[in-house]
């Protein structure tokens, strides 16, 4: 069997521990999906049925994604069509054991993750790609890379260890001191509820564009965040009684704000002049009716306008920077989950949605 049909006959998805709690904690669909309800996005295909996990671009035409069971595409096209791909140094059967999380591109070179832990690493686009070996003895899995420049990167780990490379992944230098479990069960962190005594690891860790980092705990009860030249990592209360479902940044970047989603549907968004140092942070709590559906991410495609997804593949809109939301029937006949939304601003702020059964939704604003 070919790679393009094996990767057709793969139905099954997987899907993330984060992604399936907010997916399961739902009740009815929003009552907002009606005629009046707009719909910006349109499906586009792609050659395989699996969960998409990741995507990112090099240029305004070249780009790849990557997910479940081996799944791996590029396009050449700006996103309008893809095409299968393998890794040669893989072969097929090795190949749908992984499943792919992460992929970052960056002038041509570029990194992909995958779990059980693989790194693999490209210097001409793609069309030949390098497996770097990891210690064992690395503080947690990685969970995050990304391309920073030639043979350049910058990987995190699920302890909270922060990693780069200049060589290619030879060698990586730590940049934090110690891991979060560490730092938490060392100083005081009896003002952070959940944080004494810490153990465990940290899920949905976020990098906003100057390479500050932002973390949950993997009980939801608490988050983290660290800056470049910080020795530890700083924890934070949830400051509700909600288990956090995932957490981002306010127009990409932390100095902005931040984003929370809870348990049941909530949107909760941040002021911009918080004190990172700080146990708490002042949260104010979107006006968005999802009718229970559990919010998985969150985007800002400019100053005003922002996208909210989640479970049954609901899709909510705000105009008004993030205070008031309303519905986006875009993906409402479609089975699954949406998991991710990402806007790319350098090339010409084009948008995708990413989901479980090889769902794949390009932003085509208002005229959609």
């Amino acid at each position: 069997m070919s790679n393009e049909d094996r990767r057709t006959f793969l139905t099954q998805s997987s899907i993330t521990t984060a992604a399936v709690t907010a997916a399961t904690t739902l009740t009815q669909l929003p009552s907002a999906a009606s005629a009046a309800a707009s719909k910006q996005w349109e499906r586009v295909s792609i050659p395989f049925q699996d969960t998409v996990f990741a995507i990112d671009f090099d240029s305004p035409s070249h780009g790849y994604i990557v997910g479940a069971r081996g799944s791996f595409a590029e396009t050449n096209d700006g996103g309008n069509t893809w095409e299968p791909r393998s890794f040669s140094n893989l072969d097929a059967e090795e190949e749908i054991t992984y499943r792919f999380q992460v992929v970052s591109f960056k002038d041509g070179e570029g990194w992909v993750l995958g779990k059980p832990t693989l790194l693999l690493h490209t210097k001409d686009g793609g069309k030949n790609w390098e497996r770097i070996p990891l210690s064992p003895k690395l503080p947690g899995e990685p969970t995050g890379v990304l391309a920073t420049g030639p043979n350049s990167a910058e990987m995190i780990t699920s302890s909270g260890a922060v990693y780069t490379t200049t060589n290619a992944g030879r060698n990586w230098k730590a940049q934090v001191k110690e891991t979060i479990d560490a730092t938490l069960n060392r100083v005081s962190s009896s003002g952070v509820s959940g944080a004494s005594y810490f153990t465990g690891s940290i899920v949905n860790e976020q990098r906003d564009t100057n390479g500050a980092y932002l973390a949950v705990s993997s009980r939801g009860n608490f988050f983290l965040t660290w800056e470049p030249g910080q020795d530890f990592w700083i924890p934070h209360n949830r400051g509700t009684p909600r288990r956090i479902q995932n957490m981002g940044f306010v127009r990409g970047d932390i100095k902005n704000g931040l984003w929370m989603t809870l348990n049941g549907g909530k949107l909760l968004v941040s002021a911009d002049s918080t004190d990172l140092n700080a146990e708490e942070f002042p949260f104010t709590e979107a006006n968005i009716k999802t009718g229970g559906y559990g919010i998985t991410d969150v985007a800002w495609r400019d100053d005003n306008e922002v996208w909210a997804v989640g479970g049954s593949n609901t899709m909510f809109v705000s105009k008004d920077n993030g205070k008031n939301f309303v519905f986006d029937k875009s993906a409402n006949d479609i089975p699954g989950n949406l998991y991710n939304v990402k806007f790319f601003k350098e090339y010409g702020n084009m948008g995708w949605a990413l989901g479980s059964n090889g769902l794949l939704l390009k932003y085509k604003g208002e005229s959609a």
